[in-house]
């Protein structure tokens, strides 16, 4: 199997764009839970490689259900003298010795398509697992706490409002099963608030939308990767509605930059959204992956648009992580999705 790698090029854009906020980790611990899935690995190499490359004498314990098969996975991270691998659930793991002042909550944060088909199992994970994550860090020293939540907190997103802002109050529908994603993320989020409240954890609420980028399942319910995934084996990108939702897309090593900016210097207890403002339909979409990477590749939609109707939204605004954080969008949509299939031609599939 070829090891999966995230490009050089790729972590050192990590590297260069967050080299200053790497300093309060010399000689420190973080805990990862959800280390093991696509942000967790984006995470844990870009921590890696800043670690050797600063020099930083810093160690990570990442939780994950099954250590043997990550290393099988991802061996040149398994390998890292600097990661050790706990073997838990992140509702009942053993809460590792010693002090953590840094602690990144991110499990489950690609599990929503267990939603339909085991909601109660997904939901007790988020609640349950943010309990058990929240009192290690009430324990063990934590000054600052990254919790992964998402987008879906926000509910249906209005067809008015092309671009959602933090403050916008909608929620999910309480009494449909297919919100228990959202639904545990707010209450992921509350749980936060009510612990920062009585403690000096300072917590930070990332607020994640739709990415793209090496380690992304091209088989799995993202529609830019089952599109990648289309072209890669020559096969039409079907499109099964009518093509007209609304989606953004940030790079994977954006979202590195950003996930770990927000650890170190977002204020405690202020949602930031995460994701890219720069929308396009689901047609729109595939036909740029089809443009960059075959631009013969036929695109078969199932359904007829119903002219003058709003289209459906799931799309950030991104202005509170720019003005507060100085984030951006550095990489774009053609060279994400050039870069996410060059990995998997190169063995990352």
């Amino acid at each position: 199997m070829a090891e999966r790698k995230i490009s050089t090029a790729d972590l050192d854009h990590i590297l260069t764009t967050t080299a200053p906020l790497w300093e309060e980790m010399r000689d420190q611990r973080l805990f990862i839970t959800g280390g093991t899935g696509f942000f967790g690995c984006w995470l844990l190499e870009s921590f890696s490689h800043i670690n050797r490359q600063l020099n930083l004498n810093a160690q990570a314990t990442v939780l994950t259900r099954d250590p043997a098969a990550f290393a099988l996975k991802c061996p040149q991270i398994a390998a890292d003298p600097a990661l050790t691998f706990l073997k838990g659930d992140v509702r009942t793991y053993d809460f590792p010795t010693g002090d953590f002042p840094f602690v990144i909550h991110a499990a489950t944060e690609t599990t929503a398509k267990q939603g339909p088909n085991q909601p109660t199992e997904l939901l007790t994970a988020i609640i349950d697992g943010t309990e058990h994550t929240l009192e290690f860090a009430r324990t063990h020293a934590t000054r600052k706490l990254l919790l992964t939540s998402s987008g879906a907190v926000y509910g249906k997103q209005p067809g008015n409002l092309t671009h959602i802002p933090e403050d916008y109050l909608g929620a999910p529908n309480p009494l449909d099963p297919a919100s228990v994603y959202g639904e545990g993320k707010r209450i992921a989020e509350q749980m936060c608030a009510l612990t920062a409240t009585n403690s000096d954890i300072q917590i930070k609420i990332a607020r994640c939308f739709a990415f793209v980028g090496p380690h992304l399942p091209l088989d799995a319910h993202f529609a830019i990767g089952n599109f990648i995934g289309d072209v890669l084996a020559n096969r039409p990108i079907n499109i099964g509605g009518d093509g007209t939702p609304r989606r953004s897309y940030l790079y994977a090593a954006d979202l590195a930059i950003w996930l770990w900016t927000m650890l170190f210097k977002a204020p405690s207890l202020v949602p930031i959204n995460v994701g890219s403002g720069n929308d396009l339909s689901i047609l729109e979409l595939a036909q740029a992956v089809a443009q960059t990477l075959n631009p013969s590749t036929d695109i078969q939609v199932a359904k007829q648009s119903i002219p003058g109707a709003v289209p459906a939204r799931y799309v950030p605004s991104v202005d509170r992580a720019k003005d507060m954080l100085g984030l951006t969008e550095i990489i774009d949509l053609p060279e994400s999705i050039r870069r996410t299939a060059a990995w998997h031609l190169e063995g990352g599939s």
